[in-house]
């Protein structure tokens, strides 16, 4: 069954991450209105960060890599429960996750789209072989931080603005907290 993201409501919020008020998914991304989101790195057992290349159908970014899953709570939904949600709907997998830090980004990503985010960066272990929608998702690779580092650095048009932001400006709390997630029962 195919979803209609473009009418998803999202959750507009100010620069102190407080709800303001909502709009549909297209609009918020063709305006470049702040709203609400998260990011997940999941991790294998060998501590190995699972990547996905975007499905190039998506309606922005398609065909990049980025980080495991990352999307948007809907009204009323709490954004831990949002982040369970899309990891089971793009990845097939569910894990435990912690909550990382947060991240504030803005860029221009063409096609008319914006990213305007406040976002709540989440951390888990894998606990079972990924079954990736094709919808959303055309590839996955397990990486190591430095391994990711080395891709982004050799082919930076390859990557989500996103993912190179978090690398670029939380690098040693992502390396921290994926180790951290390493270690964690595969529940």
């Amino acid at each position: 069954m195919t979803r209609n993201t473009s009418e998803e409501q999202l959750i507009l919020v100010d620069e102190r991450n407080r709800a303001t008020g909502s709009a549909g998914k297209t609009a918020i991304h063709r305006a470049g209105l702040l709203h609400r989101a998260f990011s997940i790195f999941v991790v294998d057992a060998r501590g190995r960060i699972v990547v996905q290349q975007r499905s190039p159908d998506k309606y922005h970014s398609g065909g990049l890599w980025a980080n495991s899953c990352c999307g948007h709570p809907r009204c009323g939904e709490r954004t831990i429960a949002a982040a369970r949600r899309r990891l089971r709907e793009e990845l097939g997998v569910t894990s435990a996750l912690s909550f990382g830090f947060f991240a504030r980004y803005q860029a221009a990503l063409g096609n008319g789209m914006h990213e305007n985010e406040f976002v709540y960066v989440y951390f888990g272990r894998l606990k079972s072989a990924p079954r990736p929608d094709p919808a959303e998702i055309a590839d996955i690779a397990h990486l190591s931080f430095d391994d990711i580092g080395r891709r982004i650095a050799r082919d930076p048009h390859a990557f989500t603005f996103w993912f190179k932001h978090y690398f670029r400006n939380h690098g040693a709390e992502i390396a921290r907290l994926t180790e951290q997630a390493s270690r964690l029962p595969a529940m």
